[in-house]
């Protein structure tokens, strides 16, 4: 096998080794949402413990991108693609360190009764889960035009946080005793919040690994 297809096989492997890390944080942050709404005490546990693996896959995929780039020299739309790799798994990383805080409230609130049903947060964590989802294709399929579209995620995303926020305010000024639950609820929503904000991201690296072209998608 000569030395171009070799790279592009690592490249495919490299790819391969991203989207399973995609998907585990996928996976931590609808283990991580049900935990808090079924008050799941051992499922919150295992989102803490699967952490681990997610952080050794970021060194496993950052090492294996530093080995490509020193031993091949890639150039233009290559080692854009390596470049973006690198940045994707420290926003996963960064993703599944956020799952972990949700887990913490979990277990700080020790199954409390809620003082009100969960409704906007589980939305919440359903359009980051498909954000994480569509980032992480647009990168496979370096599809810009996808890329694009969390742009207006983020926004619905950010809206209801604004809601989040101001609902779990009056909630502590017309309740006081719910001041500590609402707090916990609060870092609940700023983490689903970041990891909105850590897909877009990946979305803005899509677009220059494609276009060459560093743009924000959170104007």
């Amino acid at each position: 096998m000569d030395a171009r297809r070799q790279f592009h096989n690592n490249l495919e492997a490299l790819q391969q080794d991203l989207l399973r890390m995609g998907a585990l944080v996928e996976e931590s942050i609808f283990k991580a949402i049900r935990a808090l709404t079924e008050q799941d005490t051992d499922l919150a546990k295992e989102v803490l413990d699967g952490d681990d693996h997610i952080d050794r896959m970021e060194i496993d995929i950052e090492t294996e991108c530093l080995r490509l780039i020193a031993l091949q020299q890639p150039m233009a739309g290559d080692l854009r693609l390596l470049g973006t790799a690198l940045k994707a798994v420290t926003d996963l990383e960064r993703m599944g360190d956020h799952c972990v805080e949700i887990g913490k409230v979990v277990l700080r609130m020790n199954r409390q009764p809620w003082v009100k049903p969960l409704l906007d947060i589980p939305r919440m964590a359903n359009l980051v889960e498909s954000m994480v989802k569509d980032s992480l294709t647009a990168y496979i399929r370096k599809d810009v035009a996808l890329a694009e579209t969390l742009a207006k995620s983020d926004d619905e995303v950010d809206r209801l946080y604004r809601v989040i926020f101001a609902d779990l305010l009056q909630m502590m000024i017309s309740t006081p005793t719910s001041v500590e639950q609402a707090t916990q609820l609060l870092m609940v929503a700023q983490s689903l919040e970041r990891i909105g904000d850590h897909a877009t991201n990946i979305g803005e690296w899509v677009i220059y690994m494609v276009d060459g072209v560093r743009r924000d998608l959170n104007m």
